[in-house]
C-alpha cells in the first residue's frame, strides 16, 4: 500500500443497540496515537455526508459498522468492499449504510469532480440485536478492542510509504 491520507468513518446509530459499534469503535480509537494522515470522523446515520466526505481525496477509507454475516455476535471482520459498482440505492437521508453509500460514489464524483478512495476497507462486527436501545451487548461490547486493533493496524499499513525493491 501507498502513504496517503486515509479516513476511518464510525458509521451506526446508538439509539438501536448494537448498531452504535462503529461510534463506539471510532470514539476509543481517538485514545490511540494515529499516524500522520489519518482522520477519524463519527458520522453516525448521516450516509450522505460519508459519500461526499469519502470523495475528498483519501486513498485509502475504513468503514466501521456493525455487519450482519452469519457469524457469532462480537464476530469481527476486515472485508475489501467490492470494486464493482453496486446497484444504485433509493436516496433516504436516514437509512444509508455504508453499501448505499458506496454505490453513490461513481455518481457523485462524476457530479462533483471529486475522487472516491482506491481502497476501502470495513471492519465489521457481528451484532447480537438492533432493537431499540442504548448500549451494545455485551458480545459487541467485548468486541470494540478487538476491532480497533484492526483500525490501527490497517491504518498503519495504509500510511506506510511503500519501499523500494532494490535487486542484489
Amino acid at each position: 500500500m501507498s502513504g496517503g491520507k486515509v479516513l476511518v468513518a464510525g458509521v451506526g446509530n446508538i439509539f438501536l443497540g448494537d448498531d452504535g459499534f462503529g461510534v463506539e469503535t471510532v470514539r476509543r480509537l481517538s485514545a490511540h496515537p494515529l499516524p500522520d494522515g489519518v482522520e477519524t470522523v463519527d458520522v453516525g446515520v448521516r450516509g450522505v455526508d460519508l459519500a461526499y466526505r469519502l470523495l475528498d481525496g483519501y486513498p485509502t477509507a475504513v468503514l466501521v459498522d456493525a455487519t450482519c454475516r452469519g457469524g457469532a455476535p462480537g464476530t469481527v471482520y476486515l472485508i475489501e468492499a467490492a470494486a464493482e459498482p453496486l446497484e444504485a440505492p433509493v436516496l433516504d437521508g436516514h437509512r444509508m449504510g455504508p453499501d448505499a453509500v458506496l454505490a453513490l460514489l461513481a455518481t457523485l464524483a462524476a457530479g462533483t469532480g471529486g475522487e472516491p478512495p482506491g481502497r476501502v476497507l470495513v471492519v465489521g462486527c457481528e451484532p447480537a440485536s438492533l432493537e431499540e436501545g442504548i448500549g451494545l451487548s455485551e458480545p459487541v461490547a467485548a468486541a470494540v478492542e478487538e476491532a480497533v486493533h484492526v483500525v490501527l493496524r490497517v491504518v498503519t499499513e495504509a500510511t506506510q510509504p511503500e519501499r523500494e525493491t532494490t535487486p542484489c
